[in-house]
């Protein structure tokens, strides 16, 4: 049976622990229209992404 070899201190198990917690999800305003979007995405609205057109505009 597997048992550990020595007790994990409460500052070690805390470290490991702060990766669990919840983030809300980042947003960014975009230059060019304003829009809230993810950050390092396209913005669906202009379908650019860093000043080149990559999709359609959408209506």
């Amino acid at each position: 049976m597997a048992v550990p070899k020595r007790k994990i201190s409460p500052s070690r198990r805390g470290m490991r622990r702060s990766a669990d917690a919840l983030k809300g999800a980042a947003f960014v305003e975009d230059k060019e229209s304003g829009e809230l979007r993810r950050p390092h995405h396209i913005d669906l609205k202009t379908g650019k992404y860093r000043g080149r057109q990559i999709l359609a505009p959408r209506d």
